[in-house]
């Protein structure tokens, strides 16, 4: 069931009266209000009420609900439109509030207008029909716009659409207009008021307002019993929906109907079973379901049966405001005690309370019931007791004396006053539909005096000219209120003034009324400051300017506020001229500079503004063109020297005059020069962000002594000099800092003596601060043959602003110096005249390596390196040791890669690339053969480079096939290695297919193998069976190894050929080989012999599928040697390092995995390294295989590479090293 809109001093609305359930059609007639909306409710900010006239003519008084509420006297002021009223008052809605509207009407001015036709106002009669309607143009519209339809501000009324209001829309084609219709079905009084209609569509708005008047008609007013405190209202009934937003205390206008007998609701919800309460809340309209179970709840508690009571209080009583009401119980014993207990406190006999004893009765009368009144009440007799609940009815106020039309003047107080049926009532007025709160700081302010309730208006403004209206629970009334102007006559007017400068301004003028003006000068406002003032008492206005000014001249109007009649007046300022010589120096002597312009311009005062005489030596100066001329302005003269001479030096004279009076002066001009601009600097050193300058003085001083030098400077792409130092610089020489590395400035002097400061000097040639790089990082020696060193180094960690340019390499003999100490780096610094160093490069070199050549055989050489940008070189970097020339050689070795250790197969057309990498010093002689026999370069390719060479044939033929052989030669060096190429293709068919025997199904075939077998093995066959009447095949054995096989299953009588095709893996051959011959398959079966095989000898000597590869291993990680043999029975796997054993060594792991065979080596010293030998041995045989060894790193090796030493220096040192003591190795 929906909850009554919760108040913000927590109040509940109870629901308006509703006549029995037996009378439906009475409770048809009189009409019923809709539940309230709390959501919009909550966005309105103001409680529903019905129209004043209804509640005027309706003769019930609403129930009341469990919770108190506060009479209005308690509710704080301020609360805007919300609900102040107690829950049985109520207040209409209405029309928005003038402001807001008009504000939202000023927002929609702005919007487009999407109205063609608005609908209108209409009136209408109780029980009558009338539609609204309103047209929008759908030229410009792409879809249908969106129409909704308001009553008041907030309640749309989409959602009341029922039996008494329909909404249509409607759209014609040919005029493309939407036409939305509302029809209101037979009107009731609480259906007028203000409605609206928005129509939007995207980002256009349109709204219009229009309002609904219904006239009324009387009925009286049906008794009210208990249960219309929680009755509903209308909602659940036949006419629920309609247009009744109102308040749902307002009392209803029904017609006389039969009396009906009534239903104690109390009583059935006594008798009735807990889960029939809700069906008795809907049947009976009750609202506060949960309220009556609480009441219920605690009367049940005293209806068991009484032994003090013969006869308990009703469940409940109601009474109207004002009334008098009897409570009534009958003892079983009249000796007992009774006490009566309203909401816990005892009741005391008083003049409200009266207590009547009659026999067992005991009776109890409240006198002039109020609303306080409203509560639990109980009475005890002896250790029992029994209660009830008193409901008072607060009647509908009246307004008994209407409002009446008013019209007043501006400035007047004006009381609009009415009067209500009762003392204290609530009331509330409004100003064109918004209602009035009255606070501290309003010009409002309500009276009440008892039934007289007054709205006075402190100094009426036009702004005040509204219809009025007030409003109480029962009634309303409206008057007009119309505020005009007073007549206004001028008693004194403004005068004009002529006032001395520094005098008072007083500009007086009085008026017929009290009102306030606007004060303007030469048509701005007036500004009240400390110095002038504006007074306004009672009928008297003045403007007081003390100290006045030239600038306060002007004409002054005062305008009374809402009049159009001005006063006028005009200020003149007057003044004796004056000279103001406070720029000048004591003697009032001025110092220009020969050659220059001199303008001297003197502050002159006056006003009017004097008339200024220039003259020299009784000579006046005129004004005009000449090189020595006067220029007078209103506020100042100026002499003009075009271009000053040294016999321009003399005493110059000037004369003021205007209509206040005379004055004079005399000023001193002296000719003077500055010094000439010095030459332009130069700069002798320039560093990272600094540089030194120097300059000579300037040819000529001006006559005076130089005093010092300013410098500036600027980047050379830029206009702006910038000062480098305040105080004067004494020295011919400077050193400017803090400047930008990399980018080019120019510096500039002044000269300053007593006069002044010259010129600037010429600027000095651009220059550009720079710092050199840092060393270049990680000098080594790349190569070294007989006559060439080949060094490398990394760039240097700091660059600069200036940038790299290149490096210089440089060099000189061991002979020309000797050694310094290490430097702190660990690296030797050599301490060299620059004689002795030679430079190898004679350009800039970018990359980071170089070979020096032309160098003698055997001899030492110290090599440095220089980074060179365009600050200059960096400091060298030093290689740490000299170097021998002499090209150490390096043995050859061939690297061949794993894949093609074994034989490298390919398909015939697929194309072969093979890499083989090999190393050796001088670069070695490469040499191919194929099968003994110069390999044809027409159609294999062979490239050769420093580090490998590559094989390639584009598409490979089986020719191709064979052993080929590379020789790398270095000297007396020679390494050879072998790499094995086999090019397959499909094989051929067989050489011949013969039918052996056929017996039974069964037919023995036997074929020779092909020809061609496609340069690789055979690996199987394919057979084929045809009937010879279809001669389709079809496949009877795939991959068959042998070359006989026994064909089953074939059908009795039927007469096959056979076919066969090889295979290889490249697949199956191209053709097949048929018998010439086919095999009849008899019905008559004939007795098969089984052939005789002998016993295969599986026996094999042991025999290496896979040898040994020589291995290089890294000093402190596992190496592993791998080999495959093969030999039946399984032979016996011994490894052995230089002819010996190993044996329960823990360093070594050996593994045998189907005929693979593994040694690994855990983390090898260069001490592992040696020749190791595989031996397999079997009942058949005995066969070795062996392969090197060699272990590289070590201590010896990280120390060597430490120090510089290129990586194959260190493998020929360590090849060397083996070869001469093999046994320290």
């Amino acid at each position: 069931m929906p909850e009554p809109t919760k108040k913000e001093e927590n109040e509940v609305l109870a629901p308006a009266p509703a006549p029995p359930p037996e009378e439906p059609n009475k409770e048809k007639e009189a009409g019923t209000a809709p539940a309230k909306e709390p959501n919009k409710e909550k966005e309105a900010g103001t409680a529903p009420a019905k129209e004043p006239n209804k509640e005027k003519e309706a003769g019930t008084s609403p129930g009341k609900d469990e919770e108190d509420a506060s009479p209005p006297g308690a509710l704080p002021p301020g609360l805007g439109s919300r609900a102040l009223e107690r829950k049985d008052s109520e207040w209409s809605i209405g029309e928005s509030p003038a402001g807001e509207e008009q504000d939202k009407q000023n927002a929609n001015s702005q919007l487009s207008t999407l109205f063609v036709e608005k609908p209108q106002g209409g009136t209408v009669k109780v029980g009558e029909n009338i539609t609204f309607i309103a047209k929008v143009k759908a030229e410009d519209l792409l879809r249908k716009p969106t129409v909704k339809w308001f009553k008041g501000k907030w309640m749309d009324l989409a959602s009341k659409a029922g039996k008494h209001l329909q909404l249509k829309e409607t759209f014609e084609r040919h005029s493309r207009v939407y036409t939305f219709e509302m029809q209101i079905i037979k009107a009731k009084e609480n259906y007028a008021g203000n409605y609206r209609c928005e129509v939007t569509y995207k980002d256009k708005f349109d709204s219009c307002s229009f309002d609904l008047e219904v006239h009324e008609s009387t009925g009286t007013t049906p008794n009210i019993d208990i249960r219309s405190a929680f009755k509903r209202s209308g909602e659940g009934q036949e006419d629920a929906g309609e247009l009744d937003f109102s308040g749902l205390l307002k009392r209803r206008e029904v017609k006389q109907q039969e009396e009906q007998p009534e239903v104690d609701v109390w009583e059935l919800l006594k008798n009735a079973k807990p889960s029939e309460y809700e069906k008795i809340a809907f049947q009976y309209g009750i609202t506060d379901l949960r309220g009556m179970l609480k009441r219920l709840k605690r009367m049940r508690r005293v209806e068991k049966k009484s032994a003090a009571f013969a006869k308990i209080l009703d469940p409940a009583y109601q009474v109207d405001k004002g009334g008098r009401v009897r409570f009534v119980v009958e003892l079983a014993d009249p000796k007992l005690e009774v006490k009566w207990y309203k909401n816990g406190q005892e009741i005391r006999p008083s003049t409200k309370y009266i207590f009547e004893h009659k026999g067992c009765e005991r009776i109890m009368f409240i006198n002039n019931c109020a609303l306080t009144d409203d509560s639990e009440y109980y009475v005890t007799a002896g250790d029992e007791k029994c209660s009830t609940e008193l409901f008072v009815r607060e009647p509908p106020v009246m307004v008994t004396k209407q409002l009446e039309d008013t019209k007043a003047y501006c400035g007047e107080r004006v009381e609009l006053e009415c009067e209500v049926s009762e003392d204290d009532a609530n009331v509330k007025w409004f100003k064109n539909g918004e209602e009035i709160i009255p606070g501290p700081k309003s010009r409002y302010h309500i009276r009440v005096e008892g039934k007289k309730h007054i709205l006075v208006i402190e100094g009426a403004t036009k702004a005040d000219t509204a219809e009025y209206s007030v409003m109480t629970t029962g009634g309303q009334s409206s008057a007009k209120l119309s505020v005009d102007l007073k007549p206004l006559k001028i008693l004194t007017p403004l005068t004009d003034q002529t006032v001395n400068l520094g005098k008072e301004i007083c500009l007086k003028c009085e008026v017929s009324e009290n009102i306030t003006g606007k004060w303007t000068k030469n048509g701005l406002p007036v500004q009240e400051t400390d110095r002038l003032k504006i007074v306004h008492k009672g009928r008297i206005h003045k403007l007081v300017i003390a100290n006045a000014l030239v600038e306060d001249e002007g004409d002054y109007v005062f305008t009374p506020d809402a009049y159009s009649v001005t006063l006028p007046a005009k200020v003149h300022v007057i003044d004796p001229p004056k000279i103001n010589l406070d720029g000048l120096d004591a003697d009032n002597t001025v110092t220009v500079i020969a050659g220059n312009k001199l303008r001297l311009e003197i502050p002159i005062s006056g006003e009017p503004p004097p008339k200024a005489i220039w003259s020299r030596a009784d000579k006046a100066i005129m004004e005009g063109s000449g090189r020595i001329r006067a220029e007078n302005y209103p506020d100042s003269t100026t002499l003009v020297i075009d271009i000053a001479e040294k016999d321009d030096s003399g005493v110059y004279h000037i004369n003021l005059k205007n209509e206040a009076g005379e004055a004079h002066a005399s000023i001193k001009i002296k000719v003077v020069d500055i010094p000439d601009p010095p030459v332009a600097p130069n700069v002798t050193d320039v560093g990272d962000d600094w540089c030194i300058m120097t300059w000579e003085p300037p040819v000529y001083d001006g006559g005076s002594p130089i005093l010092g030098y300013f410098i500036e400077r600027k980047k050379k792409q830029s206009s702006r000099w910038m000062r480098l130092n305040f105080d004067l610089c004494k020295e011919t020489t400077f050193e400017p800092k803090k400047m930008i590395e990399g980018v080019a400035y120019e510096v500039r002097i002044f000269a300053v003596n007593a006069v002044g400061i010259s010129k600037p000097s010429m600027p000095s040639k651009p220059f550009v601060p720079l710092a050199v790089t840092s060393p270049p990082t990680l000098l080594t020696v790349d190569s070294v043959t007989d006559t060439t060193v080949t060094m490398k180094w990394r760039p240097p960690d700091q660059i600069g602003a200036a940038g790299l340019d290149g490096y210089v390499l440089e060099y000189c003999f061991e002979g020309s110096t000797s050694a310094k100490q290490s430097d702190e780096n660990g690296e030797a610094a050599y301490d060299l005249p620059a004689d002795d160093w030679i430079v190898a490069n004679t350009e800039l070199i970018d990359k980071t390596k170089f070979t020096i050549t032309g160098l003698p055989t055997d001899s030492r050489i110290f090599v440095r390196v220089k980074a060179v940008n365009a600050a200059g070189a960096s400091e060298p970097k030093y290689y740490s040791q000299p170097i021998l020339v002499k090209e150490i050689i390096e043995p050859p070795k061939i690297r061949i890669p794993r894949h093609l250790k074994q034989t490298y197969i390919r398909r015939v057309g697929e194309a072969i690339n093979l890499v083989i990498p090999f190393q050796g010093k001088p670069r070695p002689e490469l040499i191919w053969t194929k099968d003994g026999a110069p390999i044809d370069k027409n159609q294999i390719n062979i490239r050769n480079s420093e580090t490998d060479t590559i094989i390639f044939i584009r598409k490979a033929e089986r020719s191709h096939s064979g052993k080929y052989d590379l020789q790398v030669k270095v000297e007396k060096f020679v390494e050879t290695a072998s790499i094995d190429i086999q090019v397959v293709d499909r094989p051929g068919p067989p050489q011949l297919v013969k039918i052996e025997d056929v017996w039974g199904e069964n037919v023995a075939l036997s074929w020779t193998p092909p020809r061609d077998d496609g340069n690789t093995a055979i690996t199987g066959y394919t057979i084929q069976k045809a009937d010879k009447k279809s001669m389709e095949w079809f496949t009877v054995i795939e991959h068959y190894h042998r070359t006989s096989a026994t064909i089953t299953e074939l059908v009795i009588g039927n007469e096959y050929y056979f076919r066969v095709f090889a295979e290889n893996m490249c697949g199956l051959s191209e053709e097949a080989t048929m018998t010439k011959e086919s095999a009849v398959i008899a019905k008559d079966g004939k007795i098969y012999k089984n052939p005789v095989y002998e016993d295969f000898d599986f026996t094999e000597a042991p025999m290496f599928t896979q040898p040994l590869v020589n291995t290089y291993a890294i000093a402190g990680y596992n190496a592993t040697l791998n080999c495959s043999v093969r030999g039946n029975p399984k032979p016996k796997i011994t490894w052995m390092k230089n002819k010996v054993a190993i044996k329960d060594d823990p360093r070594y792991r050996m593994f045998s995995n189907q005929g693979v065979c593994t040694l690994e080596i855990r983390k090898p010293s260069p001490y592992d390294g040696g020749t190791y030998c595989c031996k397999a041995v079997n009942d058949l045989g005995t066969v070795e295989i062996e392969c090197k060894l060699e272990v590289k790193g070590g201590l010896s090796f990280c120390r060597l590479l430490l120090q510089g030493v290129p990586p194959n220096i260190i493998d020929s040192y360590l090849r060397d090293l083996h070869s001469s003591n093999p046994e320290e190795y």
